[in-house]
């Protein structure tokens, strides 16, 4: 299971540019970095998010990078932490961090009627599905 999601917005440009805004406002993360370039409009926002969970006395991180460009915003997060590989029923009702945001960036694309899509690396497909693609004799 992979810790990186990607995610790629397209639509309107005023619209993508509220994303960032938006997002912070509704869940505010523990560090924010913000970088506008001098020679065009695009924007980068590094954001961490830290969320301790105390039933199983472990504290998940999400770092969140949202590139801003005129005809798209491209969303990676790379979430760290936590239990892996926990089994049993979960203990708590309580969303996790990524799984917010996530819900933010999809609700928002549809409120708005934006293109959403995820990113997968080719690697990851390669090994998933080994022989998909190859000649067999």
């Amino acid at each position: 299971m992979s810790t990186v999601t990607k995610y790629l917005l397209y639509g309107p440009n005023q619209t993508l540019r509220r994303l960032p805004a938006k997002l912070f406002e509704q869940s505010e993360p523990k560090f924010l970095y913000e970088y506008k370039s001098s020679t065009g409009d695009d924007e980068i926002f590094v954001a961490v998010y830290e969320q301790y969970e105390k039933q199983l006395n472990a504290t998940i991180t999400l770092t969140c990078i949202i590139e801003c460009t005129n005809s798209y915003n491209r969303i990676e997060m790379k979430k760290a932490g936590g239990r892996m590989g926990f089994r049993g029923s979960s203990l708590s009702e309580e969303k996790n961090i990524e799984s917010v945001v996530i819900d933010f960036i999809m609700d928002y694309s549809k409120r708005f009627g934006l293109s959403l899509q995820e990113e997968v690396d080719k690697k990851e497909d390669e090994e998933e599905n080994p022989d998909e693609g190859k000649d067999k004799d």
